[in-house]
């Protein structure tokens, strides 16, 4: 069961009350608060970051835990800078502390996939995705980069370009949205979707952190802006081809994840954070091939939204990490969403499935955005099935074993 916080819990309650009760019982709302270790000097901290480290190098290596969405990661030392991914050694951890083994046999393994730029210990220290295998050297359940990988290389051909809107709402340590009133809501939805002002924008230099971070790491971040919802934002990584985009959009996460812990906040993917008159979150994914960004590319777009018009809840299941439970709270119709039970498709609309920008339709080619994957999704998964609709024209609910 989804454990909520308190603030939720409270929401719900508020938010079931007649109109006229609301305002009065808004003042038991919790006080946002942050993390301890926020308020450690980061001055002390400094005069040891930068004291020399040789020829030593600190690699940090990333893993996606078993839960889906939940990251990990562990540090080790190397001899020199790795200039490739083939110079990191694998390593291994306890997968029982991670939801990903027993503990009578909890040894699993990092095989290391993507490396970039540690912007905060800088360079030449380095961080590590990795891949995670069990004992018998088979993917872990939660290891969807491997099967990704394979389809991807099946239709390198067509040079799958993807885009990814990763939408997020900066939340204090109690679940409470960060700026939000401490005895009650902001206002209503209108002013705060691309807003500024300190009334309107609220977090904007974890945005800014965060986006550095990133073009230091050579994170392929295209973009950021505030949402709809006080105290959410969203960032785009693409135009990523293949793998790429799963790799850029997970270390993306961490680093956001490593920002807000030296902000002492918390960066929430959940689908739907806030009950009530309020917008959920979404990864919104941009897909295109060579054939779609050609003259008459349009042809190929709409044939490929037809074979996902056939196979929703197929995409459905894989666009969250509970198989659509989460996107269930999320896909209600209304706040800019699609009905999650309903398939659906136009120019320029945003409350259908599929979204085929306006310069789109009219230069007849370029790409399609599928607006159902949920703020928690997994890249890999989300792609992996773009590809096996579109490309492979797989039928059915269930994916082709290859």
């Amino acid at each position: 069961m989804r454990r909520e916080s308190p603030m939720q819990i409270i929401t719900h309650v508020v938010w079931s009350l007649p109109t006229p009760f609301k305002a009065d019982l808004c003042f038991i709302v919790t006080k946002m608060a942050t993390s301890a270790s926020a308020q450690l000097s980061k001055v002390v901290k400094r005069q040891y970051m930068e004291l020399p480290q040789g020829d030593n190098v600190q690699a940090m290596y990333i893993w996606i835990d078993g839960t889906g969405e939940g990251l990990r990661c562990k540090t080790r030392t190397l001899d020199s800078e790795p200039k490739s991914i083939e110079d990191l050694p694998e390593w291994n951890f306890d997968g029982s502390s991670t939801y990903q083994s027993e503990g009578s046999n909890s040894d699993m393994y990092l095989i290391p996939s993507a490396i970039f730029r540690d912007p905060f210990r800088k360079d030449p220290n380095k961080l590590v995705l990795c891949e995670v295998v069990k004992y018998n050297r088979k993917p872990a359940e939660t290891n969807h980069r491997h099967k990704c990988k394979k389809i991807m290389e099946m239709v390198d051909h067509q040079s799958p370009w993807f885009g990814m809107e990763q939408e997020y709402t900066i939340l204090g340590t109690d679940g409470h949205p960060f700026g939000w009133p401490s005895n009650g809501f902001p206002g209503p939805q209108g002013p705060y979707y691309c807003g500024v002002g300190a009334d309107k924008a609220y977090g904007r230099d974890i945005v800014e952190a965060h986006y550095r971070a990133c073009l230091y790491a050579g994170v392929m971040i295209c973009g950021t802006n505030a949402e709809v919802m006080p105290a959410q934002w969203e960032f785009q990584i693409g135009p990523c081809e293949g793998i790429n985009m799963g790799d850029h959009l997970w270390v993306a996460r961490f680093i956001l994840h490593r920002v807000c812990e030296d902000f002492g906040v918390v960066a929430s993917f959940d689908p739907k954070p806030i009950p009530g008159n309020w917008n959920g979150a979404g990864c919104h994914t941009n897909f295109s091939t060579k054939e779609m960004r050609e003259d008459g590319g349009l042809k190929c777009i709409e044939e490929c939204i037809d074979k996902l018009g056939k196979r929703h809840n197929y995409h459905i299941r894989a666009y969250d990490p509970k198989g659509g439970l989460d996107n269930a709270r999320r896909l209600t119709g209304h706040h800019e969403t699609s009905n999650i039970h309903e398939f659906s498709a136009g120019v320029a609309n945003r409350g259908a499935s599929i979204r085929i920008p306006r310069t789109v339709g009219q230069e007849k080619k370029g790409y399609f955005e599928d607006r159902r994957p949920s703020a928690n999704c997994d890249p890999y998964a989300v792609t992996e099935a773009l590809i096996r609709t579109c490309l492979l024209d797989e039928e059915g609910e269930e994916p082709v074993d290859y």
